[in-house]
């Protein structure tokens, strides 16, 4: 989530400032002595803002991992490794970690890292600067000059799920309601009909998919559509979430709305907002606090320490049929709960081609037991699944 000076909606600074003196401020993401020395947004100032948390564990669970293949070289090969993206990665152990580990078991290969961004993993791959890109899912335009210059789209494996509650390290979607609100649950189906709108398609990749389309009968704008009576079945549904420039907004639309880009024309958008004092408002923390003030309201917004304990996170179903899932760490991890995010290895691989030896080998070393045990380690990131790893796996044969 990239710092902005602005804040999409109609929200007045003071009414800003006024929300975030009823609610505690996140301290997570904000500046510190060193980092205010720095030019706001770059990557020196971010890393040295998270320099201290980026070396603590946010979780001391265990997951089981047995379930995963020890890592056996299938070959030699030499060279240099460039992996390119992610500064989170970097900024932490484990990246670290990783290039120690692996470089012990393929001596012949050397790993170079350049984790500014991860805004620039796939523009690194398709000039040719990178072996390895890791971002989330790439943004339309990243896979569409891939496209242009490759002929072909980038491919991606995932290598670890979001955080739980740790901002930065891609925590994760939650919906969220009014405590007095009587909801418990919602579908995937039910999220598409609060938050979109009617739409002619959707996109996969850079391909336009016409039967995504549906029309205004899909739409819920008032809450006796999700099953409340009484009082609230003729209420009006207010929705919250984040600035569509955003990629957490980009990452909710992929998942639910089809990526069809088309919103319910209602809904208030936030933005992270920089205060006079120099703290930032974090546009989740505004999410939440409209939510808690107005019994109406629903919203989206990534989960992280300090959430408020008067307002209500609905369990999530990934079709009709349910079940209906809690979100926790254990749900998270296991990707049981539909919102989980992650971060994958993006890699140019001309179909009908054979994958670059080093990146083939550094990546069955991630999917491995012994990569995985060192994510687990960080504890920021959530290790993978055996079953993930599986078909992270089959993709590379």
């Amino acid at each position: 989530m990239k710092a902005s000076r602005y804040i999409v909606g109609a929200i007045t600074l003071a009414s800003l400032l006024t929300l975030g003196a009823d609610h505690a401020v996140a301290q997570q993401s904000q500046p510190t002595e060193e980092s205010k020395k720095l030019p706001a947004g770059s990557a020196a100032e971010r890393k040295a803002r998270m320099a201290a948390r980026a070396n603590q564990a946010a979780y001391t669970k265990k997951f089981d991992l047995s379930g995963l293949p020890h890592y056996v070289p299938e070959g030699r090969p030499t060279g240099t490794l460039r992996i390119a993206g992610n500064n989170y990665v970097g900024d932490a152990p484990l990246g670290g970690w990783w290039k120690e580990a692996f470089e012990k078991i393929q001596p012949g290969i050397k790993i170079e890292y350049y984790l500014p961004s991860a805004a620039i993993a796939i523009p690194r791959l398709y000039f040719d600067l990178a072996d390895i890109g890791i971002n989330h899912e790439p943004s339309f335009y990243d896979s569409l000059g891939h496209l242009r210059l490759k002929g072909y789209e980038p491919v991606g494996f995932s290598v670890f799920t979001g955080s739980y509650d740790y901002v930065g390290w891609q925590n994760n979607i939650v919906i969220i309601v009014n405590k007095d609100n009587p909801i418990m649950k919602i579908t995937m189906t039910q999220l598409d009909g609060v938050f979109g709108s009617v739409r002619d398609g959707g996109w996969v990749g850079t391909t336009w998919h016409p039967e995504f389309s549906r029309g205004p009968e899909r739409d819920i704008r008032r809450w006796g559509q999700l099953g409340l009576s009484g009082d609230w079945a003729d209420k009006p549904i207010s929705v919250h979430g984040y600035s569509l420039r955003y990629a957490t907004a980009i990452e909710f639309s992929n998942r639910v709305l089809q990526a069809s880009d088309k919103w319910n024309g209602d809904l208030r958008t936030y933005a992270n907002y920089r205060r006079p004092d120099g703290t930032t408002y974090l546009e989740a923390d505004q999410i939440y606090d409209h939510v808690r003030k107005d019994p109406y309201a629903i919203g989206y917004a990534r989960y992280h320490e300090g959430f408020p304990k008067d307002i209500k996170i609905l369990a999530v179903a990934k079709d009709d049929n349910g079940p209906y899932v809690e979100y926790n760490i254990d749900t998270l991890q296991n990707r049981t709960y539909p919102l989980w995010g992650d971060q994958s290895f993006w890699v140019s691989v001309k179909p009908g081609t054979k994958m670059d030896p080093k990146v083939r080998e550094f990546i069955r070393f991630v999917l491995s037991r012994e990569g995985q045990e060192l994510v687990q380690k960080d504890g920021k990131y959530l290790p993978l699944t055996a079953e993930v790893v599986r078909e992270d796996l089959e993709k590379l044969r």
